[in-house]
């Protein structure tokens, strides 16, 4: 069953298309049950989920979609790309979908994304669990700042400078490294003109004033949450995970030693324990 579903997760053709003012968004669902929503960051897509979607679908529905002009997502010029746009397209898609409270897990700039539709955008939640997630703070600086000030030099790179410059941001992401052909799938969607012109795209549009908008408002999340970090994270240090804890009532904060940015793919195990554990009942 599990390996069936990993199998369909993985052939984007078969993911269903929904419609934005600034273009179509891919999702998919897997398995039957109370629903969950998987939400990737940047520079990932819904592919982040694949060991993790599976696991989950045996015992709840799980969703999963690439954020507009990411993954397979449609990517075009003069598209609003922004978080407060993803924030508005991902509370438009839980009413798509009919999902009235549903379990929402996020990750990396995944995690604004869900805040904001959660207090900006009349989003409702069962729950939340924030992976090594942007939620406030000063996140958009150092590599981030420096392409987003100079994105209009970053795009016209040649495709091999490019391309080697995605690789090192993937790879400084995690802290056990990738393996075979899963870096190769994160650079698919940065690949080429329109690929090349998308990942910039990105950098110019996510403003830190978006999360400087739900800073103030995180005293107000009132449903259960959870902060997963990866205890080696170097693109969100543990300081961003402590900022969160601090900010959201009764929130929980679990470790996971030895996993870097991408805990999906240094400790996926450990990781779909904590999910299918009930909230406040941390496992080891």
């Amino acid at each position: 069953m599990t390996w069936q579903l990993a199998e369909k997760f993985e052939e984007f053709e078969t993911f269903e298309k929904f419609e934005t003012s600034d273009g179509y968004v891919r999702w998919a669902s897997f398995g039957e049950g109370d629903p969950v929503v998987l939400l990737h960051g940047s520079p990932f897509s819904s592919y982040i989920w694949r060991e993790i979607a599976p696991a989950l679908a045996r015992t709840r529905k799980v969703y999963v979609w690439d954020l507009l002009g990411f993954g397979r997502s449609e990517q075009r010029d003069g598209q609003d790309v922004g978080l407060a746009a993803q924030g508005r397209h991902f509370a438009r898609l839980l009413a798509h979908w009919g999902l009235e409270r549903p379990s929402v897990v996020a990750h990396d700039v995944g995690g604004a994304v869900a805040l904001r539709a959660l207090l900006l955008e009349g989003a409702a939640y069962r729950d939340l669990t924030l992976v090594d997630a942007v939620g406030g703070g000063a996140w958009g600086t150092g590599y981030f700042k420096l392409i987003r000030d100079n994105a209009h030099v970053f795009e016209r790179l040649p495709g091999y400078a490019h391309e080697a410059l995605v690789a090192s941001h993937l790879r400084h992401a995690t802290h056990t490294g990738y393996g075979p052909g899963v870096l190769d799938a994160y650079l698919a969607p940065w690949r080429g003109a329109r690929g090349q012109a998308a990942f910039y795209r990105q950098y110019r549009q996510f403003a830190q004033s978006q999360t400087d908008e739900i800073e103030p408002l995180l005293g107000e999340v009132s449903v259960p949450t959870r902060i997963i970090w990866g205890r080696e994270d170097r693109l969100l240090p543990g300081e961003f995970a402590a900022f969160l804890r601090a900010r959201i009532p009764h929130a929980e904060l679990i470790w996971l030693d030895g996993a870097g940015h991408t805990v999906q793919e240094d400790a996926p195990a450990r990781l779909l324990a904590h999910l299918e554990e009930d909230f406040g009942r941390a496992v080891g």
